[in-house]
């Protein structure tokens, strides 16, 4: 009898053990502790993402060479300034620290310069300064820039005071001390100015000092582990522009990649540094051009006739033959191949050659130095 009851009460636990367990089955059930910190623990970026954007810490692309410069500068708009190049403006100050520069024809078949810096910060010495000529004008908005010169002709002043350009002037007085004289220079090519000098302007100015919303910049630059060969171009490791007046050439240096320049038979040097000009890139521009009044001034055309215009690319030796298109006068100018695909150039610092389009044929490329100096002792 005792067996039999102690039988039905252990029955009666493990129904009641049994009932209780699906009891609780039912209930929403506890997440473990460990999942509970998994699920709160904040999502990190994960390794790959970081690996694929590349951009070191507190650094970012500068549009004017593709290379990597610190993050809050590569924000700044940069600063185009009228450089003198005549033998009376040589030496030049401060111009190996620019990025791009525009070389241009302007009157009796001299060349002006266009030096655009993304960073001026720290350039005691600028110059020597010179005059605006309009069509310089249109070069700088082509990089979102603001504009520095001292003087203009009268083409020019009614651009200048457009709302849509920055005008950095030596002549307006309200920023006067921006800009100073050298005594040891003679007039005109005695007009300097400083990193400090254009910063204190453009604040004076009230002007935007970062790039405008949606500018996306002039070139496209190759990847930092992809540069461009030109594998199928031409040589080009003696390069002539064909300037009439200071004659001058890029040597290609292969252990560095870069080539150096020389003009009026001698290297171009910047007496800051009292290093010689060198650059990653020549773009060679041909534009349509004719005569502005009975004084010689010249009006280049930014925008090609008839939609394209001509040119070349030249960089690591080599070269191609390319097309050129602009939308309008503000806009930049784009640069194709022979397939019609927009070229990619390399990082590093450019020299854009305004030529002429009716002087196209003297443009001239060599083997050496001295194929140049034959070639031109034979004009």
């Amino acid at each position: 009898m005792k067996r039999k009851m102690l039988m039905a009460l252990l029955v009666a636990a493990v129904a009641g053990l049994m009932f209780g367990c699906g009891k609780k089955k039912d209930e929403a059930p506890e997440p473990p502790v460990e999942k509970e910190e998994e699920e709160e623990k904040p999502e990190e970026p994960p390794v790959e993402e970081e690996a694929e954007t590349g951009a070191p810490e507190g650094m970012a692309r500068s549009r004017l060479t593709g290379q990597w410069i610190d993050e809050e500068i590569a924000g700044n708009r940069p600063y185009a300034i009228m450089i003198g190049n005549t033998v009376d403006a040589l030496p030049q100050y401060g111009i190996a620290k620019a990025d791009v520069i525009y070389e241009v024809p302007v009157e009796a078949s001299y060349t002006r310069l266009m030096a655009i810096f993304q960073d001026i910060r720290g350039l005691e010495k600028i110059g020597s300064m010179r005059s605006c000529r309009h069509y310089f004008i249109y070069f700088a908005q082509e990089f979102d820039a603001m504009y520095a010169h001292f003087g203009q002709t009268v083409y020019a002043e009614p651009i200048l005071e457009q709302d849509n350009v920055n005008n950095i002037s030596g002549a307006d007085y309200t920023i006067e001390s921006s800009f100073y004289r050298d005594p040891n220079r003679k007039s005109p090519h005695n007009a300097f100015t400083s990193g400090e000098g254009l910063l204190k302007a453009a604040e004076t100015k009230g002007y935007r000092t970062t790039y405008e919303e949606g500018y996306e910049g002039h070139y496209i630059f190759a990847e930092d582990e992809a540069p461009v060969e030109l594998a199928d171009g031409a040589d080009a490791l003696v390069v002539s522009p064909g300037y009439f007046v200071n004659k001058p050439w890029f040597v290609y240096n292969e252990e560095e990649g870069l080539y150096y320049r020389y003009e009026f038979k001698q290297e171009q040097m910047d007496a800051a540094t009292e290093e010689q000009l060198k650059v990653k890139n020549i773009i060679v521009q041909y534009c349509n051009w004719d005569y502005a009044d009975e004084n010689g001034y010249l009006d280049i055309s930014t925008i090609p006739s008839g939609g394209e215009g001509k040119g070349k690319y030249i960089t690591n030796g080599k070269m191609i033959d390319i097309t050129w298109t602009k939308a309008d006068e503000n806009s930049p100018a784009r640069y194709f191949d022979a397939s019609g695909q927009e070229i990619v150039i390399n990082q590093g610092k450019t020299w854009v050659c305004i030529v002429r389009d009716s002087y196209e044929e003297r443009f001239q490329c060599f083997d050496t130095e001295e194929e140049l100096s034959a070639a031109r002792a034979a004009e």
